[in-house]
């Protein structure tokens, strides 16, 4: 499948700020599921940005801007071929150990709910059975609601709540796996609704477990299913803050006014 991305965050300030700074994860890494046709990310309408890779094999973007300025953009557009693999992440760079995905965060930390909700659900079979299981086990514990929580919402906190959005499905399952064993990580990237005139929420957020013999598996348990070749994976880590598409600072004292626009195409299909 073919799909198109158009990603634009915008920024104003109601007095100019002297320094800005952020870290952006907004570009794809090919594996055997995804390749990546054009991709780029500008800044302020022209600039093309530096880049590196991470830690975590993600691709990271530097956007600065070292004068006095009352506003500021970022720019994403690209297209990708996509792949189904039932979930199946092949071919991407590990520079850490599966193990390495056991460790809790603060978002992560399970707690006694979540400890539950794992035994009731996950219990017996392999792991990849269990996955499933916890899955569709975190999908009906959470419904998908939004305006409720925040990205400073923790697992516990959420599934106290019972509905979130995507990133409190992600946070749960990844919370839940670890306390199973299971290595768990959390992902972000975008996702095409079905609809190409569809400009609400396409960025999207979702799970991977480390399964011997498969690799990592992807698990979506906002809708309950694998990823499929309508998911463009863009990062990974523990979890939102580890692999969060924008992060940053600035230096001045002014009112922020942040206006976010995503859209996904599939290039070729009816609009």
């Amino acid at each position: 499948m073919l799909l198109r991305v158009f990603h634009r965050t915008g920024y104003r300030y109601s007095a100019p700020i002297q320094y800005a700074i952020q870290t952006l994860r907004l570009t794809p890494v090919p594996y055997q599921g995804l390749s990546v046709r054009q991709w780029r990310v500008e800044a302020d309408g022209h600039r093309a940005l530096p880049g590196l890779v991470d830690g975590l094999g993600n691709i990271v973007h530097c956007h600065s801007v070292d004068r006095p300025h009352r506003e500021a953009s970022v720019a994403v557009e690209g297209e990708v071929e996509t792949h189904r693999a039932d979930g199946v992440v092949l071919g991407t760079p590990e520079p850490l150990p599966p193990v390495f995905f056991l460790r809790s965060t603060p978002l992560t930390v399970a707690d006694a709910a979540i400890a539950e909700l794992a035994r009731e659900t996950a219990s017996g079979g392999d792991v990849a059975e269990r996955a499933h299981r916890l899955m569709e086990g975190v999908h009906q514990r959470l419904l998908y609601r939004p305006g409720h929580t925040d990205t400073q919402t923790t697992a516990a906190a959420a599934l106290q709540l019972g509905c979130g959005v995507c990133q409190d499905h992600a946070h749960l399952f990844v919370a839940a796996a670890r306390w199973l064993g299971i290595p768990a990580r959390y992902v972000g990237g975008y996702l095409w609704t079905g609809r190409n005139d569809d400009a609400d929420d396409a960025s999207h957020a979702w799970a991977e477990a480390f399964v011997e013999g498969l690799g990592w598996v992807g698990f979506d348990a906002a809708n309950g299913i694998c990823p499929d070749e309508t998911y463009i994976r863009v990062s990974v880590g523990l979890d939102y803050w580890a692999a969060a598409p924008m992060r940053g600072l600035r230096r001045g004292t002014a009112v922020e006014e942040m206006q976010v626009t995503v859209q996904v195409q599939r290039i070729g299909a009816e609009q």
